[in-house]
């Protein structure tokens, strides 16, 4: 192969070069950006379970709320939520017994209406520092976290809509705390937001001694993979309990969770095959252009296989560099998709809040997408460009292949 000439033959002929590489360039970028955006959409809806550090979350509703024939509980002072009533100490052996499951922390999630109005409670569980909503001390703004009883932990509008600062005390059914902390909710954490986060036990004693334990329990597994066995699992051995993770905010997103999932991949091949269709085209039909430059290098005793390897040096060089202009125009378009938000609706089971209470807690309901462009993606993406100057190349050969110089130099 002569490199010189490689070189030469693509500036002489720099439009069709050009265009050769953005037909590339765009399949590519195309390809990169819809499996970006793919990738991002998952992380987002399964961005609430992410800032927990679970993959599940078991909760047990209230009788009431599957049978309409019980009586209605009542809404003054402390309660607990329609949807997370008490898990037996017997629930969560069972649930820390299940084949797949790494390991356990619970919170007491509670409701408190007074005449003051309406707010939510969560006792976390200190001794289980990465799982639960204990991982909210992350998003602390100013203070500490709770370190004995007594202490709480408020959510920075609610404070600032109670006029409460930090070394203030406030009252929680009757009893004072003192503020050590104020927090902000990070995006997308609709699932572990409330008004006021203390100690477990003081929202057990709350709840009053004799009613006590959890009503929240978060999983983390062993491996992602093993997500659905493990939810079949617990439906089995636990009765009426309800199990969400990351895949039941997609079925709330509809349809276009399922487009994205399953068709984006094969929308994105298609438009590269689309473009790798023309290019293909365009190459070999380029050869008709070229015939006479052709016929001229076998007549002076180029073989075949000299020109085919010519021709392949040329095809690789356009498909590196529209290979590489993809990746980058998809790394700018997905970059410029990463300003945008989605809403992450949260399933029944998770609204920490009543339908008719209003929402007094800054909880992030929408998301930005975070786009990246991984290694692998990078990879795959710069192994179809060069897959698709080989197949150019391979038409382009059978195309040569079938010139017969004294032909094409009887024609001059």
């Amino acid at each position: 192969m002569n490199y010189r000439y490689v070189l030469k033959e693509l500036r002489h002929h720099h439009n069709r070069t050009l265009v050769n590489i953005l037909g590339i360039g765009i399949g590519i970028a195309l390809f990169v950006s819809i499996n970006a955006v793919n990738t991002a959409y998952q992380k987002a809806v399964s961005l609430p379970f992410k800032n927990l550090g679970a993959d599940i979350v078991v909760q047990r509703p209230e009788k009431r709320a599957v049978d309409s024939g019980q009586p209605p509980a009542s809404m003054r002072g402390i309660r607990l939520p329609f949807s997370n009533q008490r898990l037996p100490s017997h629930d969560l052996e069972k649930l820390k017994a299940i084949e797949g499951v790494d390991s356990m922390a619970s919170s007491l999630l509670l409701w408190e209406f007074n005449k003051g109005g309406f707010r939510t409670i969560m006792g976390v569980d200190l001794t289980q520092p990465s799982l639960g909503p204990v991982k909210v001390k992350e998003w602390l703004k100013e203070g500490r976290f709770p370190r004995k009883e007594g202490e709480v932990v408020l959510e920075k509008h609610y404070a600032k809509f109670h006029h409460k600062k930090n070394g203030d005390a406030v009252e929680i059914n009757g009893r004072p705390f003192s503020v050590v902390g104020l927090l902000e909710i990070k995006e997308g954490s609709q699932i572990a937001s409330a008004n006021i986060y203390l100690p477990l036990q003081d929202a057990q004693g709350l709840l009053g001694a004799e009613s006590g334990g959890v009503n929240i329990a978060y999983l983390r597994l062993k491996n992602p993979s093993l997500l659905s066995q493990v939810k079949t699992s617990i439906a089995k051995q636990l009765n009426g309990v309800s199990v969400t993770s990351s895949d039941s905010f997609l079925e709330l997103m509809g349809g276009v969770s399922k487009i994205s999932e399953q068709f984006s991949f094969i929308v994105s091949i298609i438009a590269l095959g689309g473009a790798i269709f023309l290019i293909i085209k365009a190459m070999v039909s380029n050869l008709v252009e070229r015939s006479r430059e052709i016929g001229i290098l076998k007549a002076v005793g180029w073989t075949e296989r000299d020109v085919q390897k010519q021709l392949m040096g040329e095809v690789f060089l356009q498909s590196l560099f529209g290979g590489v202009l993809g990746i980058l125009m998809g790394y700018f378009f997905s970059y410029l998709l990463g300003f945008l938000s989605i809403p992450v609706s949260t399933p029944w089971e998770l609204n920490l809040l009543p339908a008719f209470a209003k929402d007094t807690a800054a909880v992030a309901k929408t998301v930005r997408l975070p786009v990246s462009i991984s290694a692998g993606l990078t990879a795959i993406s710069l192994a179809l460009s060069l897959a698709a100057g080989g197949m150019a190349s391979y038409f382009m050969g059978k195309r040569t292949a079938r010139m017969k110089p004294a032909e094409i130099l009887r024609q001059l």
